[in-house]
């Protein structure tokens, strides 16, 4: 059972662990299928940089998945990882 207040694993970490080391693949040899740069794929991975549109279509050619996969991972780590404390009050219907 997965406990209630875990993070959502970064795509980062999805990438390395799930796709990069089962398939004994380098983040430099990722990077030049892709056609993008290394550092990319590196920043991805130690979670610098966020999966954007483009790379997560890139990334579900590569690894048969699909876009939303690694767009649905980002979002989840994200909002986890950036709540802001606002208190908003709802919207009510005009009369």
């Amino acid at each position: 059972m997965i406990p209630e207040n875990r993070l959502p694993t970064s795509p980062g970490e999805i990438l390395l662990e799930e796709f990069l080391k089962p398939l004994g693949i380098t983040q430099t040899m990722l990077a030049t299928h892709l056609s993008i740069p290394v550092r990319r794929v590196n920043d991805i991975v130690k979670g610098k940089r966020a999966v954007s549109l483009e790379t997560a279509q890139l990334l579900a050619g590569a690894f048969r998945t699909t876009p939303q996969f690694w767009m649905n991972a980002q979002t989840a780590h994200d909002l986890a990882t950036h709540r802001i404390e606002v208190e908003v009050e709802p919207l009510v219907k005009v009369a």
